[in-house]
Formats: C-alpha cells, sequence, structure tokens
C-alpha cells in the first residue's frame, strides 16, 4: 500500500465520522462546519486566482462569500441572494478602477463572481436537507455523503480495473466511463442499505432514484471543480488535506448532489 493512500485512508477514517457527527447533531454545529468549509473553500479559490490579502479583492470576496452562506442557512435564501447581489455590485465598483484591461477585467469580474455563487449557494444545501420535515435529515445526509465516498471509491478502483475509454479526457484525463457507470452503484449500495436501516419507511423507488441522481450528479459536479482547476493549470486546489487535497477538491461532489437531492426531497418524497 502507498504511503499516499495509507494518508487518505487515515484522514477519512477520522473526519469521516467527524463529519456525520456534526450532521447529526445539527443545529449551529452543522452550520459552523458548513461555514468553516466554505471559507476554506472560497480561500483556496481567491488563491489559485493569484489574488492575495494584500488586495481589497480577497477580503471583499472572503468576507460576502460566507456571510451569503450564514444568511441562507439562519434568515432564508433570498437573504443569501441579496447578499450575492450586494457583491456583485461591489465587485463590479472595485474592478472598474483597476489598470488591467477591460478583457483582463471582466474575467475577473465573471471567475470570482462564479467561484462566490459556486460556494456560497450551494453551501447551505446540506443545512435545508437537515431540516426536512418528517425528522430523518440526518439519515439524509448520512445518505448524501455515504453515496458521494462509496461513489468515488468505486468509480476510482472500477476505473482502474476496467476503465479504457475516457468521460471527459481533457478536463480530468484519469476518469473512465466505465469507472462513471461502476461509481452508480455506489448510489445503489447506498440506497439498499438504508431501506433496511434507517430511512425503511421510505418507498424503495425514491431511495434507488435518490441514490442514482446522487451519484450521477456528484461524479458530474467533481468534472465542474475540475473544469475550474485544468483552466489555471493546477491539480490540486490546495493541500489541507493530507492525502486528498484542498476543501474543494473534496466536497466538489457535494455542492452539486446537495440542490439536487434536497429538491428531489422536497418537490417528490415530501411533495
Amino acid at each position: 500500500m502507498s504511503r499516499n493512500l495509507l494518508t487518505r485512508i487515515i484522514v477519512a477514517v477520522i473526519f469521516g465520522p467527524a463529519i456525520i457527527y456534526l450532521c447529526y447533531l445539527g443545529g449551529y454545529w452543522l452550520l459552523g462546519m458548513l461555514l468553516l468549509f466554505a471559507t476554506l473553500g472560497i480561500g483556496e479559490f481567491v488563491w489559485n486566482l493569484e489574488i492575495r490579502p494584500n488586495s481589497i479583492l480577497f477580503w471583499l470576496t472572503m468576507l460576502f462569500t460566507p456571510a451569503v452562506v450564514a444568511a441562507s442557512i439562519v434568515i432564508d435564501f433570498t437573504a443569501g441572494l441579496i447578499l450575492l447581489t450586494g457583491y456583485f455590485l461591489c465587485l463590479g465598483m472595485v474592478l472598474s478602477i483597476r489598470s488591467e484591461t477591460p478583457a483582463e477585467l471582466f474575467q475577473l469580474n465573471t471567475a470570482l463572481f462564479w467561484g462566490a455563487a459556486y460556494i456560497g449557494l450551494l453551501y447551505p444545501l446540506p443545512a435545508y436537507i437537515r431540516d426536512v420535515p418528517d425528522g430523518n435529515g440526518a439519515h439524509w445526509l448520512l445518505f448524501l455523503f455515504g453515496t458521494l465516498w462509496l461513489s468515488d471509491t468505486l468509480a476510482m478502483g472500477i476505473g482502474k480495473w476496467l476503465g479504457k475509454r475516457k468521460l471527459a479526457p481533457t478536463v480530468s484525463p484519469n476518469k473512465t466511463i466505465a469507472g462513471f457507470i461502476g461509481g452508480m452503484f455506489g448510489g445503489v449500495v447506498v440506497a439498499v442499505i438504508m431501506s433496511f436501516w434507517l430511512l425503511h419507511e421510505i418507498a424503495w423507488g425514491y431511495l434507488l432514484t435518490a441514490g442514482l441522481l446522487v451519484s450521477i450528479v456528484g461524479q458530474l459536479g467533481d468534472l465542474v471543480e475540475s473544469c475550474w482547476k485544468r483552466s489555471y493549470g493546477i491539480k490540486d486546489s490546495s493541500a489541507i488535506i493530507p492525502g486528498h487535497g484542498g476543501v474543494l477538491d473534496r466536497f466538489d461532489s457535494l455542492l452539486f448532489a446537495a440542490p439536487v437531492l434536497y429538491w428531489f426531497l422536497t418537490y417528490l418524497v415530501y411533495q
């Protein structure tokens, strides 16, 4: 076993249960965890854009993005959108008086706003899942994280074993179609386990559909973040998590899968 793989396993064994535990605690514990992830994530994002703490753009983005997350969770999603609009206005005004070319300024404006919206608007969704009406919110978060983690493991293993045809060769050369399909079985396995364990009162068809949706969207969400990284010539968003890279690397799937699961639960399961 390689040293990097051993490090990945140790970190996962320590932090995986801790994340699930905070999900079950809910309330300000879950809020604090999501704010921590959002703050670290946007920090990685602006740092890779080569924006440093001596720039007003750094602090503008670092303050507004966690505020969008907090407002969306503590107040409502509309409050988060209002703050994000404020960030958009401030960002435009600050950039308008800089010395770069208009094309460079527009590119930077687009990148920063995308990062703030990507992190600020999507990180609140796990908290929304935690508050689903039947009291099973924590179980659904376990379902969400379990599916994402198992899908990632299966996609990696099956991709190395059977993968030949690339899924997205320019965005993520190591991902294969076989790995993508193999990863989908993570959703099936978790759906089966949860149907006999914590979510046995939920119809089997709903659980299976939710598992497949989370797995598929999570894997595609991983490619979205990879596209951003490739565009800036970086492999990992940071090295803050030993063996796993950065916060954006570890939770990129979550940011896309959580909204889809929340909408599925809101409009189908608990309509």
